[in-house]
């Protein structure tokens, strides 16, 4: 009986491979855009155009669109991020870092029409692929720069710069550059956060540096919003957060207008939990560690 179940489990692990090998071949790739950190890789798989790092065969999917153009947000975590407008619902000024293939600048750039918008991404590769197959298009107010997030946030800093909505969504083919997670980082961020300002940080729901991380928004900016829904999206305010009552007056104003893009504000809304969970004495994360 044993063995048996030895043996059932020897097939089931066979029958997943064999899935998941049977997925990736099914995957058409488009394009592999050369790069000096990571190729840039454009698929298309189930009606969707994705954009990856390395290889299709990965697993990571930094974005993916509709092929039928429907502005609809595929991936759970940008609509999490976009629901930073609960808690920011009139940004004048909004720095993206890491631009992906530009879904959340151009939606932003659709929805805020009077809005600057600055976007930050270290490799042009990536702003090739973007503009190439996923349709983002710079502009006057829409502007991207070639440079290290962290670099870019401090000169701002310098030269006294404010945004209103800064969305952190830098991803190599790892996880977060690691210098763009350290308290010296985010408070370079909060200094540049207008009052009110508000930082949206795309992060994983389940990684080493889960509670660490937790930990370290905290000590920057005290109680944060934390959504789940795959992903983890830390929503901090350079100031406090909006009570219940300023999140449904803004569900109100932005709902309607969220809708083609795929956004549940309701159900966004139910996932701004006012707690980062991490044990008590957690260390923070720091430059030189």
């Amino acid at each position: 009986m044993a063995f048996f179940r030895l043996g059932a489990r020897r097939l089931t692990v066979a029958w997943l491979l064999l899935l998941a090998c049977a997925s990736a071949a099914a995957r058409q790739v488009l394009h592999t855009e050369p790069s000096a950190y990571a190729p840039v890789v454009v698929y298309e798989d189930g009606g969707e155009r994705c954009l990856t790092f390395g290889s299709a065969g990965n697993g990571g999917r930094q974005t993916c669109v509709p092929v039928d153009g429907s502005p609809r947000m595929v991936l759970s975590y940008t609509r999490m991020m976009v629901s930073a407008l609960l808690a920011q619902p009139a940004p004048a000024r909004v720095l993206v870092i890491g631009l992906g293939g530009g879904t959340l600048p151009t939606a932003l750039a659709a929805l805020l029409p009077q809005a600057r918008i600055d976007v930050v991404e270290i490799d042009p590769a990536v702003d090739r692929v973007a503009q190439a197959w996923f349709g983002f298009r710079p502009s006057a107010r829409l502007r991207v720069h070639h440079d290290d997030g962290r670099a870019y946030v401090e000169r701002a800093v310098h030269e006294g710069s404010q945004y209103d909505l800064v969305l952190l969504d830098a991803f190599d083919a790892d996880y977060i550059p690691r210098h763009l997670t350290t308290q010296e980082f985010l408070r370079q961020v909060r200094a540049l956060l207008a009052p009110q300002g508000v930082l949206a940080a795309n992060t994983f729901s389940s990684s080493d540096f889960y509670d660490r991380e937790s930990a370290t928004y905290a000590s920057v900016f005290g109680e944060c919003f934390n959504l789940r829904a795959g992903n983890r999206v830390i929503i901090a305010v350079n100031g406090t957060l909006p009570d219940e009552a300023s999140l449904a007056r803004n569900e109100a104003l932005w709902a309607a207008r969220l809708e083609p893009y795929g956004v549940d504000l309701e159900r966004e809304r139910l996932r701004y939990a006012r707690r980062l969970d991490f044990p008590a004495g957690t260390r923070v994360l720091r430059d030189g560690e």
